[in-house]
């Protein structure tokens, strides 16, 4: 037969499990598909391997060329049972690629909910919503995405990591988002605004201003952005809600602006106390000051706010004990207004244990 085979040019058309093969679809009906794979058998997409590529397969066309991979070499019937997940997943990368580079809305279907978004099925894939990316409406009640299918965007996706983000506000906010892009665009960096706290967090607050949405069209709309909690005041802040509260009403300079995000501060619509402080803190001045930080080094004390000096431990007697909040009388030894430091000393009024 071999050699009956050679002298004919026949070939050994046998696969192995796992083959990868190309051919061409000869037929597709509503639970199988059919390949010629160029061998003495055909090869056949059916029952499980067609109900997990259905959705691939709702693409294909007979005629269309395809590459399969081998699951059972040959039935009794003589076909060779193949799958197209690979193909199907290849289809679906591609897509997902194709619809994130045009930012065109697919459905989805809402899945669960957790503390920091909505996860959902993209075409057999698990993606994301980050609480952030989703409308006001549905942010109000995420369970209400369950079950449900629903428009989003995708804004992010790794193949590698099969991670897809989405954004279900770029469909359900679309007009509003379009007008804030084109507010932002008149956003300078630098311009001082009026605003309103809208949250806080230990890390900072979001402030929300307003601003026309075009020189020509005066309507405004809100934007939010971070004052982060160095950007609060001058003096350094532990908790930002010691400074601030919901719906505070505060001025905020633009620093920063990147990616469609803005960055607030807060105290530099005020003037740094460290501008004038070298006139304002002669050397050997006395004046009075609070205890804010005792280090292994020295006492950090506040002259007032956003300016402190330390008092090194070599000018603190022995036996003089100070605590966080104390008020004490300090003398001016050195400020260095580049580097933003005041070296101080204690005034003494009281003998130093010790002294005869």
């Amino acid at each position: 037969m071999e050699e009956l085979l050679s002298m004919y040019g026949g070939t050994d058309f046998s696969h192995s499990v796992g083959d990868k093969v190309k051919g061409k679809i000869i037929s597709i009906d509503s639970a199988r598909v059919v390949v010629d794979i160029g061998g003495k058998s055909e090869g056949m997409v059916a029952e499980k391997a067609f109900k997990e590529a259905e959705d691939f397969i709702k693409t294909l066309k007979v005629g269309d060329e395809i590459e399969a991979t081998v699951l059972v070499s040959e039935t009794r019937d003589g076909f060779t049972i193949l799958s197209f997940r690979r193909a199907a997943g290849d289809a679906l990368w591609e897509n997902i690629e194709l619809v994130s580079e045009n930012a065109t809305p697919i459905t989805v279907e809402g899945k669960g909910v957790t503390n920091s978004g909505v996860t959902v099925d993209v075409h057999g894939l698990t993606g994301f919503i980050p609480t952030s990316q989703l409308g006001h409406d549905a942010a109000q009640n995420p369970q209400s995405l369950i079950g449900k299918k629903f428009q989003a965007v995708i804004i992010d996706y790794d193949r590698d990591a099969r991670k897809v983000i989405l954004s279900e506000k770029e469909v359900s906010e679309k007009d509003e988002l379009a007008r804030a892009r084109l507010a932002m665009k008149n956003v300078k960096e630098g311009e001082i605004f009026d605003g309103v706290v809208t949250t806080v967090y230990d890390f900072g607050c979001f402030v929300k201003i307003e601003v026309p949405v075009s020189k020509k069209n005066k309507e405004k709309v809100p934007l939010e952005g971070l004052v982060h909690v160095s950007e609060l005041a001058w003096e350094k802040i532990a908790d930002p809600n010691d400074v601030v509260k919901e719906g505070d009403k505060v001025k905020v300079k633009v620093v920063g602006k990147k990616n469609e995000k803005l960055a607030f501060s807060m105290k530099q619509t005020g003037k740094d106390p460290w501008d004038s402080v070298v006139e304002r803190y002669e050397k050997d001045a006395k004046v009075k000051g609070k205890v804010m930080k005792l280090t292994d080094f020295g006492v950090f004390v506040q002259l007032e706010p956003g300016l402190e000096g330390l008092v090194h431990m070599t000018k603190i007697p022995p036996g003089k004990k100070l605590g966080r909040g104390d008020e004490v009388q300090v003398y001016v030894e050195d400020v260095d207004r580049e580097n933003k430091r005041i070296s101080l000393g204690l005034v003494l009024t009281e003998k130093p244990v010790g002294y005869r």
